[in-house]
């Protein structure tokens, strides 16, 4: 999720776990705790950009991280508390709670998350909700903003995180009930059309759960397309992405590359723009792909130019939005 959610949702955590007794602390604690897996930030000060795409929600993101990170927030909290009554082993329950939550919150987005580092490389990426819905941020948001405002000792501050937390997670398995929903909607397709695939996924369009992004094909080439909750047609309008892997020959064996594909989850096209090699992470969707079918792919990275990479996984995602563009998303969520 983003960080301002993860604050959020850490802020109404700490108050439901200790407000009554630490009072804003307690919601400090918890937005610091909610926050700290996202240290990864500072690998971006001195790797390049391929190596950061890797380190991002990478070893601080585990499930060895949290056990590691877990007990010094305790201790330290316990210690500078003093005195009170809360035991070391409820301190070592919430941040557990709190840091655990971050590093699970964000395996439903499509980016990828590696529980498993150092052991294992491989990321987990549940894609049932997109990476900033607004849905699911506005309740703690909101119920964060109550408890910035009213006092210490109002009867409706608990109530108030406990309401911004619980709206929140059933908004979650909403979103999940939706993608198991659109994942055998849309595998019935593909079956009706014919479509052969080793890889497959569907993951929420930009902001919202209605409208879902479709991959799926083989070390050939990819077809994308979108399907709504609401679409009453029994076929899709797919697109293919012939994969292009022999463009690749000029750049075989490079550090970068390696990252890349690996980042990718092997879900990679490869492309020239004139002169310039691209490869197209297509995870992340297609710039404006509900409007425009053959758009290009918001992550695109430019082969030969790295230093022309430095945003790359934000520079597509709201390229060329305006107020047509999203009444146009709004219409396609309405359904075909």
């Amino acid at each position: 999720m983003d960080s301002l959610t993860h604050i959020a949702l850490g802020a109404c955590m700490g108050e439901a776990f200790a407000g009554n007794k630490l009072g804003k602390k307690a919601m400090l604690w918890g937005a610091l705790g909610q926050s700290i897996p996202d240290i990864d930030f500072l690998a971006s000060f001195w790797t390049d950009t391929s190596s950061n795409l890797l380190a991002h929600r990478g070893f601080t993101h585990s499930f060895l991280f949290c056990a590691f990170i877990t007990p010094l927030f305790a201790f330290l909290a316990e210690k500078l508390h003093r005195p009170h009554n809360i035991r070391l082993g409820k301190w070592m329950l919430f941040f557990g709670a709190i840091i655990f939550t971050h590093v699970l919150l964000d395996a439903f987005n499509n980016y990828g998350v590696g529980w498993f580092e150092p052991f294992s490389h491989k990321r987990i990426s549940i894609n049932a909700i997109y990476v900033a819905d607004p849905f699911f941020s506005i309740w703690p948001g909101v119920a964060l903003l109550v408890l910035l405002i009213i006092k210490r000792q109002h009867p409706f501050r608990k109530i108030t995180a406990q309401t911004g937390l619980m709206v929140s997670g059933i908004y979650l398995l909403y979103c999940i009930s939706n993608k198991s929903a659109i994942d055998t909607d849309v595998k019935k397709i593909l079956f009706r059309q014919n479509i052969h695939y080793t890889r497959y996924f569907t993951t929420p369009a930009p902001l919202q759960n209605w409208l879902w992004y479709v991959v799926a094909g083989n070390d050939s080439g990819y077809y994308t397309g979108y399907r709504s909750l609401f679409d009453n047609s029994d076929t899709m309008a797919l697109q293919y992405f012939p994969r292009n892997t022999y463009l690749l020959q000029p750049v075989n064996g490079r550090e970068e590359l390696v990252h890349l594909i690996r980042f990718s989850q092997e879900f990679y096209t490869v492309e020239k723009w004139r002169d310039t090699l691209v490869f197209n992470d297509l995870r992340f969707g297609q710039i404006l792909g509900w409007q425009s079918e053959r758009g290009k792919f918001v992550f695109h990275y430019y082969l030969q130019n790295p230093d022309a990479n430095k945003l790359v996984v934000q520079r597509g995602r709201f390229a060329g939005w305006n107020r047509e563009t999203a009444a146009a998303l709004w219409m396609r969520i309405k359904g075909n």
